[in-house]
């Protein structure tokens, strides 16, 4: 067997480092004391300078006035509902793109978008999909489902008792349903679909959640099921889990691909092939030929789904808005599809898994708070909206990343944008 020469190179610099007898000694456990951090929920000016007291030796005094900054420090109780441990708050640069026009079953006009990123290039890139799509009449959305999961699990002795623990849950979901939906006023527990697997069963418990994103309102609202269900069900239970890691909770999954677990949306446009060619440098034809091209590449390496880089806008807008920044794991799975329209070039995504919210979370921070006032998005009634511009965010950036490539622009744009200014 041939062993590749990048193992074999690898192994010969950790073999190098691992020469020397101090790195071999420093590499063992060690036991020598330490002083734990106190936990602390509340912010106030004395936590902070405790904790930076104790950062002090590998920091400096600049860098606690960078996190600790004037304006953050002037409230730091403002921060409380959304960090333990508080020392201060981190600046991301955020910039703008639009207008970005959107005819959409929920979002309407013209909206300026907020991304808040440290990647350079990514910005202009997406400001320039979305210059192509509302020259071009704007991108029209619609929300097609909506529904966070949680799927708590339940062990057995054997698949007998696995049957008829279903069987039970059958016959009292209106009494589960009514536990669940006790603990939330904007929860609504829509479905319990069971997934048996040998002596175990999972329940897929989907809700809507109003406008808020819903991760903790679901967990809290499973949880209350999940007791009800331990403390009634006739079946000898010999264990149960809240989360059985089948939700896909930040983590791409076939489920969710399929079932979606947030808010499903697609977004499309029609790029007339004038705009095509004199605002995105290229021709139909040559993003047609790439499109092809990337999407055999996506089936080739396994992705769930086909598209180019969802992630960056997502990530983006969800920083710049108070989203949950991990679920970009899960919702940035979906599809692209681009497709000759005559001389005119049908451009859409499709995006099952977008976990959003207008109320809660990290909505309410101060920055996070002024992204969504600039979107006209927050507060109440809004989260669809926001779920309809976080997937035709995601079309723009498809569209001007697709035909970078296919012009042999990409290099170039991130050498000026991203090295060399």
């Amino acid at each position: 067997m041939t062993i590749p020469s990048h193992v074999i190179e690898m192994l010969k610099k950790v073999r190098g480092r691992f020469a020397a007898e101090p790195i071999a000694q420093r590499m063992l456990p060690s036991d020598a004391e330490f002083t734990t951090l106190r936990p602390q929920r509340n912010a106030t000016q004395a936590s902070v300078d405790k904790y930076w007291a104790r950062l002090h030796r590998p920091a400096s005094q600049a860098d606690q006035d960078a996190l600790a900054d004037p304006l953050t420090m002037a409230n730091p109780d403002q921060f409380s509902a959304n960090i333990e441990n508080f020392i201060g708050t981190v600046k991301v640069p955020v910039g703008i793109i639009g207008p970005l026009r959107i005819s959409g079953l929920n979002a309407n006009g013209d909206f300026h978008v907020p991304m808040a990123t440290t990647e350079a290039a990514l910005v202009a890139s997406y400001a320039r999909g979305a210059y192509a799509a509302t020259k071009s009449g704007g991108i029209t959305a619609a929300l097609l489902y909506e529904g966070v999961i949680r799927t708590p699990a339940f062990v057995f002795d054997n698949l007998f008792n696995a049957g008829l623990f279903v069987e039970w849950v059958v016959s009292e979901i209106d009494a589960l349903k009514a536990a669940a939906e006790g603990t939330t006023r904007h929860g609504k527990l829509v479905s319990v679909e069971p997934i048996v697997d040998n002596n175990v069963v999972f329940l897929i418990c989907r809700y809507t959640t109003g406008d808020a994103a819903g991760q903790n309102m679901v967990t809290i609202a499973t949880n209350a099921l999940c007791e009800d269900i331990a403390a009634r069900c006739t079946v000898p239970m010999k264990a149960w889990y809240i989360e059985g890691n089948f939700s896909g909770d930040k983590k791409a999954s076939f489920l969710g691909l399929v079932t979606g677990r947030g808010r499903k949306v697609s977004a499309t446009v029609t790029l007339s092939g004038e705009v095509v060619e004199k605002t995105l440098g290229t021709s139909v034809q040559a993003m047609l030929d790439y499109a092809q091209v990337a999407n055999l590449g996506s089936h080739l390496s396994g992705q769930l789904g086909a598209q180019a880089h969802f992630a960056n806008g997502l990530a983006a807008l969800y920083i710049a808005t108070g989203q949950d920044a991990a679920c970009v794991a899960e919702s940035a799975i979906g599809i692209t599809r681009m497709e000759a329209r005559g001389d005119d070039l049908f451009c859409s995504v499709t995006l099952p898994n977008i976990l959003v919210g207008s109320v809660g979370g990290g909505t309410s921070l101060p920055s996070q708070s002024a992204g969504l006032n600039i979107l006209g998005l927050k507060g109440e009634g809004q989260a669809s909206a926001l779920a309809e511009v976080a997937a035709a965010v995601c079309l723009c950036g498809e569209i001007s990343i697709v035909a970078a490539i296919s012009a042999g622009h990409f290099t170039r744009a991130h050498e000026n944008l991203a090295r060399h200014r």
